[in-house]
């Protein structure tokens, strides 16, 4: 599968210059609907993102990392919050964006072994990663092995989404189309569910604007 980041920003260099296809990327979906990707944001940040973020980071009171961590945002507001944090992502581009905002991150698959197994405090799982894989009880089972025991993972839901599904999707640019990939939505109502394949329960959530975050812990 080819990274969102590495089709949008393949000529970005830093967190404040976005590539030729920043502007114009669509995720598609087989079943025939689409949407904008919300790149702008990711990179720069608005005003109801700074306000979740904070919120979100203030959870955090212990090592994080933060997977499918894109240009980042959330590890950069970790650390100014002195929460050591990693980012993950699959993506060159994300990895070098996260590094040029002055944190840690590694170009790695989330499945595959990382630093700190068992050890993290907290895993977040934003901006849509809940459908990493297409199937949301994989990755939170897998998430939950980083944890230690007592971490919490924080997830963003889906607020246009019931229950959970499993879909193919692809994303495309002015000048690029992907090949098809498995994705998966994740709504507020399967959070009950989604806890216990994590080994947690729903602590606390937080809405800001249309986005809601949750906090599964022990």
């Amino acid at each position: 599968m080819t990274c969102v980041w590495d089709i949008a920003f393949a000529d970005t260099g830093h967190p404040g210059r976005r590539g030729p296809a920043g502007a114009h990327c669509t995720l598609e979906e087989a079943s025939g609907s689409s949407r904008p990707l919300p790149v702008s944001r990711w990179l720069h940040g608005d005003h109801d993102d700074d306000a979740l973020l904070a919120a979100v980071t203030a959870w955090c009171t212990g090592p994080a990392v933060d997977l499918g961590c894109g240009p980042g945002r959330v590890v950069d507001a970790l650390l100014r919050r002195g929460v050591p944090a990693l980012g993950v992502d699959g993506a060159a581009a994300a990895v070098r964006l996260t590094r040029a905002r002055g944190g840690v991150a590694l170009m790695r698959d989330v499945f595959a072994d990382l630093p700190g197994e068992g050890r993290w405090s907290h895993a977040l799982l934003l901006d849509g990663n809940i459908g990493i894989g297409g199937d949301p009880r994989r990755l939170v089972a897998r998430a939950a092995r980083l944890l230690a025991a007592g971490g919490s993972l924080i997830v963003e839901v889906d607020g246009a989404a019931t229950g959970w599904d499993r879909r193919a999707a692809r994303i495309r640019t002015d000048s690029v189309v992907t090949e098809w990939f498995p994705w998966s939505r994740v709504g507020l109502d399967a959070l009950p569910t989604l806890a216990e394949w994590a080994g947690r329960r729903v602590r606390r959530s937080v809405t800001v604007g249309n986005r809601t975050c949750v906090e599964l812990a022990p």
